[in-house]
C-alpha cells in the first residue's frame, strides 16, 4: 500500500488577474506532487480560490455585477491560467463552493458552543486589501504595516477566537517539531508573536455582506481568516459531525506551500483553530520568498503592481517562452529563504543559456549524431574508458543530490543539481570528440559506446526534470523512444540495444532575442 502524501497551496484571493509571483506557489506545489508521485506515492494536490471580504465586494460594485458573477470570472481566470501552466491538481476548492460553506458554518457554530468564541465590539484601523485590523502601535507612518496602503478607523460589533488559551501548547508544538521552514520564520513567529502573547483574533464581521452568514446571528459573516484557511480539511470533505474518507486518509497536511507574507495565519492561526477542533495539525508549512519585479539595474525588486507598471502575467510570457520555458525560470530563480527576481530581460538570458544552449542543443545534436553515423540506431559495445566511469559517477551523484535537495525542499538548488547532468553531458562530447571517432574505422565500436553513453545520461536528465518540466521531459525521451524508466531506480537506468531514435529533427528550445521579446509584450 503507497504512503499518502497531501499537499496544498495557498488559495488565491480573487481580487483580480494573478501575476508571475502569484503562480510560484502552484508551479511549486505541483512540481512536488508530481516527484511525490514519481516516488510512488499516493498523492493528494489541492489548489483554489478565496473568494469572499469586503474587498470583493466592492470591486463588484465598481463594476456593477454581483459578488458571486465577480468572483466567478475571477475564478476561472485563476484556473486557466493554472491549467495553461500543467498544474495537475486533485480539487481546485473556492471557497464558494457549498461543501465548504456549509462546514465552515459548522466550524464557526462548534468554535463557538466550545467557548472558543465570544462576542463583542471591536475598535480599531483597518485595512480593506489585507482584510485586517491594526491598533495605534502596529502601524507604520500612519499606514498598513504589510502593504503600506490607507488604513480607515472602523468601530463594529464583531466574534472574536480566544487565541492565548491555545498559545502555549502552540509554543510547545512549534519548539518540538520541524513545522515552519525556513527555520528564520520560525524564529520571527515565535519571537514577533507567540512569545510576546497573542491578542484576541476578530473572526466575524458585521459591516458588509459577502461572506458566510453566520447562523445563528444573521448581521455577521464568517471573517476571512477562519473561512480561508478551512478549506485545507473542507476540501477533503471534514465537517464537524462528518469527516470525510478522503479526510480520514490524507490529514494532516503533509505540506502547506505558502508565501513568506502569510507565514503568521498558517503557523499561528491555522494551528490554533484545529486545536480548538481537537484535529491534528499539518506536519510542515513552507514559507517561501517573493519573486520581486527587477530594478533598472537588476540588482534589487520591488513588489510588482499596476500602479508601478512592472506586472508581467504568466499566461503572456508562457506564449514567448513556451510553459516549460516559464515553470523553469520560476522554480530556479526562487532561492530558498531569500526573494528572487525577475525581468523579461532576466528570463531571457536563463533561457538561452541554460535551455537553448545547455539542454536544448545537447539534444539535437546527440540525435543528430545517432542518426548520421548510424542510421538513428543506439547500440552498445561496451568500449570503456576511464572518462565514462566519470561521467556515470558525475551523473548518478546528481540524481542522488537532486532527490535530497527536493526533500529538503531546497528546489532551485534540485533544478541546477538536475541540469548539472546536461552540464556533465556537453563536457562529455567535447571530451570524447564523437566527429573525430568516426572517421577512424577502427574506433566504430568506441564510438557506439559513446552515443549510447550519451543517450542513456540524457535520458536520466530528462526523467530528472519531469517534475520541474513535464512536457520537456516527455519529449526527450520519447525522441530516444524510452518508456518505462522509474525515479525510483534511475541510476541503473539503461536503454534496450536496437533502440532507434527519432528521425526528426527538433530544437526543444530556439534561442531568443530581448528586442523582439520586448517588441511582443509592448
Amino acid at each position: 500500500m503507497s504512503e499518502k502524501y497531501y499537499i496544498t497551496t495557498a488559495i488565491v484571493y480573487t481580487s483580480g488577474k494573478p501575476h508571475i509571483g502569484n503562480v510560484y506557489d502552484p508551479v511549486l506545489a505541483d512540481s512536488l506532487a508530481r516527484f511525490k508521485r514519481e516516488q510512488g506515492y499516493d498523492v493528494f494536490f489541492m489548489t483554489g480560490t478565496d473568494e469572499h471580504g469586503e474587498k470583493i465586494e466592492k470591486k463588484a460594485d465598481a463594476e456593477g455585477i454581483t459578488p458571486k458573477e465577480y468572483v466567478d470570472k475571477i475564478s476561472k481566470i485563476v484556473k486557466d491560467i493554472y491549467d495553461e501552466l500543467n498544474i495537475k491538481y486533485d480539487r481546485f476548492i473556492r471557497t464558494t463552493d457549498e461543501d465548504h460553506v456549509k462546514a465552515c458554518q459548522h466550524i464557526f457554530k462548534k468554535l463557538y458552543d466550545n467557548g472558543d468564541i465570544y462576542k463583542d465590539t471591536y475598535e480599531g484601523w483597518y485595512c480593506t486589501p489585507c482584510e485586517s485590523f491594526f491598533t495605534d502601535s502596529q502601524l507604520v507612518d500612519g499606514k498598513c504595516p504589510d502593504c503600506g496602503r490607507e488604513v480607515y478607523k472602523a468601530k463594529e460589533e464583531a466574534y472574536f477566537f480566544k487565541m492565548s488559551k491555545y498559545a502555549d501548547k502552540l509554543i510547545e508544538y512549534i519548539n518540538n517539531n520541524d513545522f515552519i521552514y525556513p527555520v528564520s520564520r520560525k524564529n520571527e513567529m515565535l519571537n514577533n508573536f507567540l512569545l510576546p502573547g497573542l491578542k484576541d483574533l476578530c473572526v466575524s464581521r458585521s459591516s458588509f455582506k459577502w461572506g458566510i452568514p453566520v447562523t445563528f446571528d444573521e448581521k455577521h459573516v464568517i471573517y476571512v481568516w477562519l473561512d480561508a484557511l478551512n478549506n485545507y480539511i473542507t476540501g477533503l470533505g471534514y465537517d464537524v459531525d462528518n469527516k470525510g474518507e478522503l479526510y480520514k486518509k490524507f490529514w494532516p497536511a503533509d505540506l502547506h506551500v505558502i508565501g513568506k507574507d502569510i507565514v503568521r495565519f498558517h503557523t499561528i492561526y491555522w494551528p490554533i483553530f484545529l486545536m480548538a477542533l481537537g484535529e491534528p495539525l499539518p506536519k510542515k508549512v513552507f514559507g517561501h520568498p517573493w519573486l520581486l519585479s527587477a530594478s533598472k539595474d537588476l540588482e534589487e525588486g520591488n513588489k510588482m503592481s499596476k500602479s508601478r507598471g512592472n506586472v508581467l502575467y504568466p499566461d503572456d510570457l508562457c506564449k514567448i517562452f513556451g510553459v516549460d520555458g516559464i515553470r523553469f525560470y520560476l522554480l530556479h530563480e526562487m532561492p530558498y529563504d531569500n526573494d528572487g527576481i525577475v525581468s523579461l530581460k532576466l528570463i531571457t538570458e536563463r533561457y538561452n543559456t541554460d535551455l537553448a544552449n545547455v539542454l536544448g542543443n545537447l539534444v539535437s545534436r546527440t540525435i543528430a549524431m545517432i542518426n548520421k553515423y548510424y542510421n538513428g540506431v543506439l547500440v552498445n559495445k561496451n568500449i570503456k574508458e576511464s572518462i565514462d566511469d566519470d561521467l556515470y559517477s558525475t551523473v548518478n551523484n546528481s540524481i542522488q543530490k537532486t532527490i535530497k535537495s527536493v526533500e529538503d525542499l531546497k528546489i532551485q538548488e534540485a533544478v541546477d543539481t538536475a541540469f548539472d547532468i546536461f552540464r556533465r553531458c556537453n563536457k562529455y562530447i567535447d571530451e570524447t570528440e564523437p566527429w573525430a571517432l568516426a572517421k577512424d574505422e577502427t574506433k566504430d565500436e568506441r564510438l557506439k559506446t559513446v552515443l549510447y553513453n550519451l543517450a542513456v545520461n540524457i535520458c536520466k536528465g530528462a526523467k530528472l526534470i519531469y517534475s520541474f518540466m513535464p512536457s520537456t521531459s516527455e519529449k526527450i525521451l520519447k525522441m530516444f523512444s524510452v518508456n518505462d524508466i522509474s525515479l525510483n531506480n534511475l541510476t541503473e537506468f539503461k536503454i534496450v540495444d536496437n533502440t532507434e531514435v527519432t528521425k526528426e529533427k527538433e530544437n526543444l528550445f530556439v534561442r531568443l532575442e530581448l528586442s523582439d521579446i520586448e517588441e511582443k509584450m509592448n
